[in-house]
């Protein structure tokens, strides 16, 4: 019992934000660098505009956009412990947001 009420809540806490977590605007540019480690993944802003990214998964999980102003490093997932391997970043698509 209580652990359908757990998923309730769960299901109703979900955020919008959460639910728009790929990117649709192709690859980032080359100034948009990434390294992926086992436990982090960090997305290093080296060109002089804001760039909005999420990274892509070999399994296909989705992660929220997070901006990166010039010069930031933003933090994502690691590939785990399973070798689920980054692919790449792309860019967000901001119209939506």
């Amino acid at each position: 019992m209580y652990g359908v009420v757990g998923v309730v809540l769960s299901v109703a806490g979900a955020t919008p934000a959460a639910a728009e977590a790929t990117g649709t605007g192709g690859a980032a540019p080359a100034c948009v660098e990434y390294s992926a480690g086992w436990r982090y993944t960090f997305v290093s802003n080296g060109c002089e505009s804001t760039q909005h990214v999420t990274v892509e998964y070999r399994d296909g999980t989705s992660m929220p956009c997070r901006t990166a102003a010039p010069g930031d490093t933003v933090t994502f997932p690691g590939y785990g412990t399973t070798g689920n391997d980054v692919l790449g970043v792309v860019l967000c698509d901001t119209t939506t947001v």
